[in-house]
Formats: C-alpha cells, structure tokens, sequence
C-alpha cells in the first residue's frame, strides 16, 4: 500500500526524506509502503511507518519528531542515548533503530524505532476484557521495570540533568504567573516534609505512568517516552505512577490496578531495595503538583498564543482536578490512607 497522498508540502517532504534516510539505514531499495499520523502526545509528532527492505521483507517502524517549529535538540539527544541504555539493562521498550538532531535529516530532531505491538490508551488496558490477564501482572511488571530503571549506571547516560526537582517545579510554575491557593499550600507542605537526599542518585525516567507504556495480552511491553529522563531519587518515578490522574478512572492507587504492597514487592524482588512508604507519598504528593503547574503551563502556551492548540487548553482546565486531589491528600481527615 502506497503512503496516503499528501496533504501538502510538508508531509510529501517527510515522505521523501524518509524514504532517503531508509535507503541509507537498511540499503538501497528501501521502500516506505505506509505512513499515517498517530493520535496522542501534546509536544510531539508520532508517525508510523511501513518499511519494504530490497530483499522484500517489512517491517513497522515507529518515527517521534519535534515539531519543525518547535525542535527540542538537547531533550531528544538525551531520549536516545537513555532509551539504547534502558534497553542495554533490560528495560523492556522498542529498538532504536536512528536518531538525529540535524533537521537537514527529517525535518526536525527525531527517534526512529521498531515497533511494539499492544494498547497505550488506558482507558482500554483498563476496561476492555482482553487485557484482563495483564492488569493481573502489570503492577508486578512495572515495579519490575522501575527498578531496572533505577540500576541502569547514570554515567551511560552523558549529559543528564540533575536538579532540585521541588526548586525547578517552583521556577515552572512562576513562570506562569498565577497564584493558586492549592498549589501554595502544597509547595508548604513539601517544604516541610522533603525526605533525606537519595544517598546514591541514579536514572529517572521522570513520566513513568499508563499513558507512557504499552500493554500487551500478557502484561507489559514497552516504556516510552524518556523526554524527561534525569538524575534523581529513584522513588520520584513510582510517587509519579501512583498519583490519581494516572489512575484514569481505576479503583487501585498504583495505575489504577493494583497495590502498593504489589509494587514494593516486585521493586524489592528486582533491586534489592524495600521502597519506604513516606517517601513515596512525598513523590506522589509532587508528582500530583507537578501534573498541575503542567496542566497550567500546558493552557498559558494555547492562551499566550504560543502554540494554539484545543489539545492544550483542555488540559489546561485539568488544573483544578489535580488541586481537588492536592487538598485530599494533605488534609489528615480527608486521606484515609497513604495509598489515597
């Protein structure tokens, strides 16, 4: 099947230099046989890709690029570099197959990688019958995964950023200009009850949540998304997994389907380390925060005029969800249970 016919210049210009970067990857003869628009992300392209090699065998590729008008070189560098070493350890994702921040190559900076099979809509791995089996596994598979995560050595990973994430969230969130009673009051509390540092910092993947993985039959697949990588406490990622936005709907505070005893279970089984409870709230009290300065700074770049998008402004009205959840989680009435 032929790529669907452009939609002007811009898409028929990725299909040309696609085709070019393919001949050059997997030699020449290399066809692209399909290219569709993937729905999904609100700060990157996703594109998949149907590949004819010279000797006639296909294979789907996934593409992740910038937007031309808005390339992020430096974050997608990191990505690559992260991803080929999370693979290195086990972490279970998609192959890196190229990668490029010259926008001479594709446009814009870029991931090019195989593709893996399953369900990234959560609502779907939720719900739907077919995933029964995985939501059985999936809490034990992501401990599993994070704890990979967390031993992959920092130093294979060049150029990571390392920062006081309770500082950065509080420059982001200034940057926006607004005050919110809500958020002071958990910017107070976290102050307040910021743990001992991590003694030995280590890989963060910084967006570890459903939404950011896919789920096959069986359980998990693949981690995604490693834009946020850094340097940090490693229980920054399984507070960010367990706050109630990434719950989408479900019952159970860690992705919605389980507990955190399954979660501290399979973490301690793969590192040799028993998460502390407190410390997880404390993450996912920032996490939860986090994900509403975002929802804040996601709405100022639609109403700035900085990139208008019905997308960003819907998520902008999020806000108040996420403060909503703040509030349940800091009054000692209100929060039943660490895992609320």
């Amino acid at each position: 099947m032929a790529p669907s016919p452009p939609r002007g210049g811009t898409e028929q210009e990725l299909v040309d230099r696609l085709e070019e970067r393919l001949c050059a990857l997997l030699g020449d003869g290399t066809r692209l046989t399909g290219l569709r628009r993937v729905s999904g992300g609100a700060s990157r392209q996703t594109w998949a890709l149907d590949v004819r090699s010279p000797d006639g065998a296909e294979q789907a590729l996934v593409l992740r690029r910038d937007p031309p008008s808005e390339p992020r070189p430096e974050e997608m560098a990191r990505e690559a570099v992260a991803l080929r070493a999370a693979r290195r350890h086990g972490v279970p994702g998609p192959d890196l197959v190229d990668a490029s921040t010259d926008p001479g190559v594709l446009g814009a900076p870029y991931l090019l990688m195989t593709f893996v099979q399953g369900e990234t809509i959560a609502r779907k791995i939720l719900r739907d019958d077919r995933f029964a089996v995985a939501r059985s596994r999936l809490v034990a598979d992501l401990g599993r995964a994070a704890a990979a995560i967390h031993q992959v050595p920092a130093a294979e990973v060049a150029g990571l950023p390392t920062f006081d994430m309770l500082a950065e969230l509080r420059a982001r969130y200034a940057s926006v200009g607004v005050l919110r009673p809500a958020i002071e009051l958990a910017f107070r509390w976290l102050e307040e009850h910021r743990p001992p540092p991590t003694p030995e910092p280590v890989l963060v993947h910084g967006d570890f949540r459903l939404g950011n993985v896919i789920v096959d039959e069986q359980g998990l697949a693949a981690v995604l998304d490693w834009e946020l990588v850094h340097v940090g406490d490693p229980m920054e990622d399984l507070g960010y997994l367990s706050i109630r936005a990434w719950r989408f709907g479900g019952p159970l505070p860690v992705a919605g389907v389980g507990g955190f005893d399954q979660l501290f279970d399979a973490y301690e089984e793969a590192s040799g380390v028993r998460p502390d409870p407190e410390v997880v709230f404390w993450w996912q009290v920032l996490g939860t925060l986090s994900w509403a300065v975002g929802c804040l700074q996601q709405a100022h770049r639609h109403f700035s005029g900085a990139t208008r998008s019905v997308e960003l402004a819907a998520i902008g009205r999020r806000t108040a969800e996420q403060e909503h959840d703040l509030l349940r989680m800091l009054h000692p009435r209100l929060r039943t249970s660490r895992s609320s």
